[in-house]
């Protein structure tokens, strides 16, 4: 087994990806691939599988491999020559050399594909790179397999809310009167009415020891699944106190400013306690309104409420307190409600439970990483 040390560069050629303004976004099948993984789908493609792409600014560490046409972002650079080594592989060794990366960028972190190109890696022969590509890969699979099982128990959930509250096939319904479009004994009532919402905020970053805690804080970029379950970073009770907020599990949380308000409204449920930052809100239910009915209510709407939207500064989107109030939810009986609840419970537990397996699968693979990129495990 025969490892050279060389330049990244000369194992691989990195480009900035594209830009891509959202007045220019058709609808279509490409997936668009930022900094922090796929952010959306557009008509056109600006690269050909297989892709390895990692953030240039903001996200930085995370590697995404593309088995698909793609639209490499601008704020990613993306591999646009492998130079004959594995791409797989090549993914694993831009993580591990990430992993080692220190930012000059002290405001946001970035890196430079010049300086990227520069430093110095070690390389085996393209057996090797095989076997490692397929060792590692196979955790990777074993975690995308759960993320497809998490998608479909989130499908099941979504597909009995719009049977019953939607379509209004709900168990008793054919012996129900419906007027204009509200069954008989329900109402439809604002949010404001149905909820009551709480603000997060940041504690100061100047205070390092605020964020050595086990705390999950929360911001806008990791509501992007049904459950929230861990965070990037996590703070201490000393600055929950000072700053933020701190809410229990089954909380929902709704991004309420920023730039992804401009494609989609986020909604998710902390699947543990957890604090947040000022771009979420914090929606309680009041003691009539079952928390998975209502936030299944709000996740159904997700389109006409990001259309609801106003402009903040720097050209970011808001939705302010008032027009979140004023969106109105379809109230049943609470026996609906719980019913509801008991027959989606099971699927929320499951998700947590294959949430956590993806965890630990990752943070063995995440110990695998050195040890194989550096030679140390033979293979």
């Amino acid at each position: 087994m025969s490892w050279v040390t060389s330049r990244l560069g000369d194992v691989i050629t990195l480009q900035r990806g594209h830009d891509l303004p959202d007045s220019q976004r058709q609808d279509g099948d490409v997936p668009v691939v930022s900094s922090s993984g796929i952010t959306g789908r557009h008509a056109d493609a600006k690269a050909k599988p297989p892709g390895v792409v990692t953030g240039r600014y903001g996200t930085i560490g995370e590697v995404f491999y593309i088995e698909e046409d793609y639209w490499p972002l601008n704020t990613a650079l993306y591999v646009t020559d492998f130079k004959g080594n594995h791409p797989r592989f090549v993914a694993y060794l831009l993580r591990n050399v990430l992993g080692n990366y220190q930012s000059d960028k002290a405001a946001v972190p970035g890196v430079n594909r010049n300086v990227l190109h520069a430093l110095k890696v070690r390389c085996p022969d393209p057996d090797v790179q095989t076997r490692i590509a397929d060792i590692l890969g196979a955790y990777d699979e074993l975690i995308a397999n759960n993320r497809r099982r998490m998608a479909l128990l989130e499908d099941s959930a979504r597909q009995l809310y719009n049977e019953w509250f939607v379509r209004l096939r709900f168990p008793g319904y054919e012996h129900t009167p419906i007027t204009n479009g509200v069954p008989e004994g329900w109402e439809m009532r604002p949010l404001g009415h149905c909820a009551r919402f709480l603000s997060g905020g940041t504690p100061s970053k100047a205070r390092s020891e605020f964020w050595e805690g086990d705390i999950p804080w929360a911001s806008s970029r990791e509501l992007t699944t049904m459950r929230i379950s861990d965070t990037t970073l996590h703070v201490t009770p000393e600055a929950i106190d000072a700053g933020s907020r701190l809410v229990p599990a089954g909380t929902i949380l709704a991004v309420v400013r920023g730039m992804s308000l401009a494609n989609e409204f986020r909604i998710s449920i902390a699947a543990q306690p957890m604090s947040f930052n000022q771009d979420l809100k914090a929606i309680i239910p009041g003691t009539d309104v079952d928390p998975l009915y209502l936030f299944h209510a709000l996740e159904t709407q997700r389109n006409e409420i990001r259309d609801k939207a106003g402009e903040a500064s720097h050209g970011t989107k808001k939705l302010d307190t008032p027009v979140l109030s004023e969106i109105k939810i379809l109230v049943p009986p609470q026996r609906f409600q719980r019913l509801f609840s008991e027959m989606t419970a099971p699927q929320h537990a499951l998700w947590d439970l294959l949430d956590r397996q993806i965890r630990n699968l990752r943070a063995a693979r995440d110990l695998l990483l050195p040890r194989l990129m550096s030679g140390e495990l033979a293979v």
